[in-house]
């Protein structure tokens, strides 16, 4: 099992996806070649995606790393990112069973309704071992950390189902959810918000969503003038002019980078849906003729999601924002230094655009209020994440001491999570029954919600008559 579950973290996302795709394309009634095509299309688009991500992370980092230094910010816990963090996670006593483990009880939740996303994403299946090997790592429980793991993937599961209408409706996926562990739970902290920002003067009638900015500001208001002035900003916020001649180059090269990841991202997942709507359909007409009356979404990486010109601005904001927060919150108790897992904040917000309709000014105050809060809980976790992450074989470069994550290491799911580990051997239990209801309960609100549209639809179309 561990050689497999190895095997197949090894090989990645963009191998693992292409024939997972193709293998559920002709179990759903797909010609061997049409399947194939559609695998091949996903794993290309992302490898596309990967490589513009590269490209945003290799041009952010030295710059982050500049801010770090500008606002001299000496923090004990260093951010590791979202690699190291997978590696620690399978590389775990609980990594090597996640894999089979999740997937038998996502199979087993589709069959009882229980969830509506079969999540194929097998690579990201690393966020729930992460909990799991922080929650083994803690009560020195192996099974103790497997449960953990179903827990997430249960809870992450339901946040997917109920949040994918409006997942589906910003983006233009049709069927698809997004069961990210980094992702899903913060839609549901972006709920509340939305609703507080409607009831702000002065902050409800604001209007700052990409189309609103390009109306405004016209040609110079396009996705990839919006990267060139946040990178030239970020640029120049981390590099200033101490060395007129070098900072110059540097700041345009940010700025030419920047635009450029306004426009290939979108271009990469293009690419990918275009291999993905065919396979999304053939599920679709299956489930129809099997299972009247129900649906089902494909669960894919919220990395689809990255490519959103809101999300890029959102993220390229909140990464000087991050750093600045780390900072303030340094006295009341923050030790965490955000680093690697700078460039990886669009998936923190890729699931909260959508619920702020894409603007970007209510996207990036939701967008410090959850890092912000995050650097509490990846502090509070770091103790245990430098212990797993030893007992995995890790070895930081530089020579840091203690370690943790932004991305999961400061997530809220992950913090409840371990928070049942430290209660003790009847916490996870506990933790795991309270997923399963709580999957009943979305799967009651999903239900309410799907007869509320049907009866819309019924009303609209008695009137059209």
């Amino acid at each position: 099992m561990e050689a497999v579950s190895s095997y197949l973290t090894d090989l990645g996302a963009a191998v693992v996806l292409p024939f997972l795709i193709a293998i559920f394309g002709i179990v759903l009634g797909q010609k061997a070649a049409r399947a194939t095509r559609s695998g091949l299309l996903i794993g290309i688009g992302f490898v596309g995606i990967n490589l513009v991500i590269g490209l945003l992370g290799t041009s952010v980092s030295p710059v982050a790393t500049a801010l770090a230094e500008r606002f001299n910010l000496d923090l004990s816990v260093v951010d590791l990112g979202w690699p190291a963090s997978a590696a620690i996670a399978f590389g775990s006593t609980v990594g090597a069973a996640v894999i089979p483990v999740c997937l038998l009880l996502n199979v087993v939740l589709l069959l009882t309704g229980l969830t509506r996303t079969f999540n194929i994403d097998l690579w990201n299946y690393w966020h729930f071992a992460l909990s799991g090997a922080l929650v083994a790592g803690l009560t020195d429980n192996f099974w103790l950390g497997i449960i953990t793991a179903c827990a997430a993937m249960v809870i992450t599961l339901a946040l997917a189902d109920w949040s994918a209408p409006f997942v589906q409706k910003y983006y233009g996926y049709p069927d698809i959810s997004f069961p990210h562990g980094t992702s899903a739970v913060y839609a549901l902290f972006a709920m509340p918000m939305n609703a507080a920002f409607d009831r702000i003067p002065g902050v409800r009638n604001l209007k700052a969503d990409p189309d609103t900015i390009q109306k405004r500001f016209g040609i110079f208001g396009e996705s990839i003038f919006l990267g060139l002035f946040i990178g030239i900003a970020l640029g120049i916020a981390g590099y200033g002019f101490d060395d007129p001649r070098a900072d110059s180059i540097a700041i345009l090269k940010l700025g030419i980078a920047v635009a450029a990841v306004m426009l290939l991202l979108p271009r990469m997942v293009a690419i990918l849906m275009e291999g993905l709507i065919p396979v999304s359909e053939s599920a679709q007409a299956f489930v129809a003729k099997r299972f009247p009356g129900r649906k089902m979404y494909i669960g894919l990486d919220a990395a689809i999601a990255v490519g959103s010109p809101a999300v890029i601005a959102t993220s390229l904001l909140l990464i000087p924002l991050t750093l600045v927060m780390a900072f303030l919150l340094a006295p009341l108790g923050n030790k965490v230094l955000p680093l690697v897992d700078l460039a990886t904040i669009p998936f923190i917000v890729a699931m909260m655009v959508p619920v702020f309709r894409g603007n970007i000014f209510r996207s990036v105050i939701g967008g410090m209020i959850v890092i912000g809060g995050g650097l509490f809980i990846a502090t509070g976790l770091s103790g245990t994440f430098t212990a797993i992450a030893t007992a995995s074989g890790f070895t930081p470069e530089g020579g840091a001491s203690q370690f943790s994550s932004l991305v999961d290491g400061a997530n809220p799911l992950t913090g409840l999570l371990y928070l049942g580990g430290k209660i003790g051997t009847y916490g996870p239990p506990v933790l795991l029954v309270f997923a399963i209801g709580f999957a009943l309960v979305i799967r009651r609100v999903v239900r309410r919600r799907d007869l509320a549209e049907q009866q819309a639809a019924a009303v609209t179309g008695v009137n059209a008559e």
